[in-house]
């Protein structure tokens, strides 16, 4: 299905129906907003006994309910694993695509690219300390990257990987890449598999090759039952150095996965119409512990009826500035919150109206998501009772950072940056002021951190705490890889931060 598809689809609809035909139409995820014409026409049809319509989507959030109930569902899903994936790939390829002309590098190549594209599929169970989100790698890459190494081995020209590299990273793979971060993961893989250390000359046949990364030997034939063999030694569950990822990633993976089923299944425990329509029963008994936290977290406080009048803009000091901001728009988030529970809750004792405000608000937190109106002005935990414990400790805390900020006493006290909402705007209201004193450009100051005491070259800095590290130890010397029982995430000794002047070399 697609663009101009929809008026045909429904005249063979029509046609198999009256007919007794089976009907398949494919990707329907493309075109959810016509969905409900397909509904209307189901309904209307008279079909033959032997009539069946088959219909293929991926998961879209979008797709109506109606359709699926009313339809006999069968998922399809790969089987997970590196090895799982490779044996797919080497099952899609004929034995003439890997032994064309006998060239040992070109199948080298190949095997290189089917490592390449099951690391890129797989690291995805690893989000998000694989990728930051999902990536649609998908067979379309695979084969765009067979045709490329396809190509290259055409004639005897020598080539460089380089221009392999590039293709991958700026028009196939990596062109569905959108963070700077995974980006250099991918340019790392690229640059690992695709090399000729591992391949060698293009006219190297017969010689014997380098040892394939993660002590796997490439075998010196082109025979596509010898790379099958290698497949087949592979162990059945993932090895974490396979990604370059470390040995007790699985914990932490397991441990996300966990909390989304928890996540889920409290989900499954809830009424299914509760968030659907107005129940007060239940309502009351699913809300009140959102609303008895929220009234127990301000009990010893005078957030909610703190009242602020807009910053003014410092001259002086960016610091100051950005501190008062973070104060005023922390009290204005705290006094939103309490004014939409307020409302939600005169809702459930029968004293006001249900707008459909409330009704979103509502809906949100019987799925134990947290509003979008909340989200938007502060991006916090995805749980809605964790975004307002955490939402509370902020806004009290930064009644601290305003009192030691005017009082000139902020930076020669230790910080915890997780006590603010914006910890990267402080650091740069802390560049700005630095290159105010320095009296200097702020595109020349370079940003230092030190374990082993204050920073001499800092005319500005301070000393942060609370820092947490994951994928790997630190000591405040040397960095250690984590061992298959190390905890998830290990704490980093507080450390001086500060902007430097940077030293050019011409």
């Amino acid at each position: 299905m697609g663009q101009g598809q929809a008026d045909l689809a429904i005249q063979t609809l029509k046609e198999c129906a009256r007919n007794g035909e089976w009907l398949c139409l494919k990707n329907l995820h493309l075109v959810t907003s016509w969905l409900p014409v397909l509904e209307k026409e189901l309904n209307a049809l008279q079909p033959q006994p032997n009539f069946r319509l088959w219909l293929t989507t991926e998961v879209h959030p979008k797709f109506t309910p109606i359709l699926l109930q009313s339809s006999l569902k069968i998922t399809y899903e790969a089987p997970p694993g590196l090895k799982k994936n490779l044996l797919r790939t080497y099952e899609s390829w004929t034995p003439e695509q890997i032994n064309k002309e006998g060239n040992l590098s070109r199948a080298h190549s190949l095997f290189c690219l089917a490592w390449f594209h099951a690391v890129c599929q797989e690291r995805r169970n690893y989000i998000p300390q694989g990728w930051t989100k999902f990536y649609e790698f998908s067979l379309s890459d695979l084969r765009a990257g067979f045709d490329i190494i396809d190509r290259l081995f055409e004639g005897s020209k020598d080539f460089q990987w380089e221009f392999v590299h590039g293709l991958f990273e700026n028009a196939i793979y990596g062109g569905r890449v959108d963070n700077y971060f995974d980006m250099r993961v991918l340019r790392s893989y690229l640059e690992q598999l695709f090399n000729s250390r591992i391949i060698g000359s293009l006219n190297a046949r017969g010689k014997k090759m380098t040892s394939f990364p993660y002590s796997i030997s490439l075998p010196n034939s082109c025979s596509i039952l010898d790379y099958r063999n290698i497949i087949e030694s592979l162990p059945e569950d993932d090895k974490p150095d396979f990604f370059g990822l470390p040995a007790n990633i699985a914990r932490s993976s397991q441990r996300m996965i966990s909390s989304q089923v928890i996540s889920q299944l409290r989900i499954l425990s809830r009424s299914v119409t509760a968030g659907c329509r107005f129940d007060r029963e239940i309502w009351s008994t699913e809300l009140s512990p959102v609303l008895n936290l929220w009234k127990k977290l301000n009990q010893n406080s005078n957030l909610i009826h703190q009242k602020l009048s807009p910053p003014v803009e410092q001259q002086g000091s960016p610091i100051l500035s950005f501190i008062t901001l973070e104060q005023f728009n922390a009290i204005r988030l705290v006094q939103s919150v309490h004014q939409s529970l307020a409302s939600l809750s005169k809702v459930i004792r029968g004293t006001s109206l249900l707008n459909s405000e409330v009704q979103r608000l509502a809906s949100a937190l019987l799925n134990q998501k947290c509003p979008i109106t909340w989200q938007s002005k502060w991006e916090g935990p995805e749980d809605p009772l964790q975004y307002l414990r955490s939402l509370v400790a902020r806004a009290l805390a930064i009644q601290n950072w305003v009192e030691k900020a005017e009082k000139q006493k902020l930076l020669s006290d230790t910080l915890d940056l997780s006590e603010i909402f914006h910890p990267d705007t402080f650091l740069n209201a802390l560049r700005q002021e630095t290159a105010r004193v320095m009296s200097c450009s702020v595109d020349s100051l370079k940003f230092t951190a030190s374990w082993k005491g204050r920073i001499q070259e800092g005319k500005l800095q301070v000393k942060i705490s609370g820092l947490q590290l994951e994928g790997c130890s630190f000591d405040g010397n040397r960095l250690s890889e984590n061992l298959h029982d190390s905890p998830s995430v290990s704490s980093v000794l507080p450390c001086y931060m500060a902007w430097i002047p940077q030293v050019l070399n011409y």
